[in-house]
């Protein structure tokens, strides 16, 4: 017998012995590996920016706690991965997620037209602006109209931004004295200054205004403005998918609305998840 020829039933033989170790393997072994992809091989990785509680925040243990955090956490456990957050301010996560530094951006991402040809977006949230102002209202503010004249402070780069600015124009276009503007790199800055006097209203979304309302440090003036849709984001295709299967089961086994019920977070319209917008282009 030639040695090509022995190689051959020796390779043949091999492949038989490693095929019946499939067959009697553990079931994990004979699944087929999942169809994404993930910048760290078993995590999912998503970027986060813990200062909006009940929604997203660090308790005094320094740990991560909120509705979007535990959402996020049975996200993860559906696809198989372990969660990871990154921390960090509003303003890098877009460039970041482009860049593959996470997976994906769980901090509640409006959806925008805009946004949607830059990543791929699945709404699962409801959520509205409020203005903050100091415990009591000492300035009696109850419309968006009172805030004429005064300084508002609001995270960078978020919709929160936009949308504060938009009373600004909404203000000058009546003839009435707009509001000063003024950014900070993250929501507990904004509240701070308000808490400080250095602002006379903070914009936020309104669970998190509720919260800072119940807990006494501010009251919230103004409610409701402007509804929105929050959003997972991704920029892998095949990720997005296999969150929108996930989020469905979520949705099916009841988690997705006890979760939201207990924190009075407003759902999605419509029975089913789906990634919306063309996504990148």
């Amino acid at each position: 017998m030639s040695f090509a020829s022995a190689r051959r039933r020796f390779l043949t033989a091999t492949a038989g012995l490693a095929g019946l170790l499939i067959v009697a393997g553990t079931p994990a072994l004979a699944q087929s590996a999942p169809e994404f992809e993930t910048i760290t091989p078993g995590k999912l990785t998503m970027s986060i920016n813990p200062t909006l509680p009940p929604l997203q925040y660090v308790n005094d243990k320094g740990e991560l706690q909120g509705m979007r955090v535990e959402l996020g956490n049975a996200l993860a456990e559906k696809l198989g991965l372990e969660p990871e957050y990154i921390r960090i301010e509003f303003a890098a996560m877009v460039p970041g997620l482009a860049a593959k530094r996470w997976d994906m951006i769980n901090t509640g991402i409006y959806f925008t037209e805009e946004r949607s040809k830059l990543m791929y977006m699945i709404p699962y949230e409801q959520a509205a602006i409020s203005f903050l102002v100091q415990a009591g209202n000492p300035l009696g503010i109850e419309s968006w109209e009172d805030l004429s004249g005064y300084a508002v402070g609001v995270e960078l780069g978020g919709v929160e931004e936009t949308r504060t600015r938009e009373v600004n124009k909404m203000l000058e276009e009546k003839g009435m004295e707009g509001i000063t503007v003024r950014t900070f790199n993250n929501f507990a800055e904004a509240f701070q200054a308000l808490r400080a006097g250095q602002v006379d209203a903070a914009t936020s979304i309104d669970a998190t205004a509720m919260y800072w309302q119940q807990r006494g440090d501010f009251t919230r003036a103004i409610s409701g403005l402007f509804p929105q849709t929050a959003t997972f984001a991704f920029a892998d295709k095949d990720l997005a998918d296999a969150a929108v299967d996930a989020l469905n089961e979520l949705k099916e086994e009841g988690y997705y609305d006890e979760l939201f019920d207990r924190y009075g977070v407003l759902k999605i319209d419509g029975d089913s998840f789906a990634i919306r917008g063309p996504g990148p282009q």
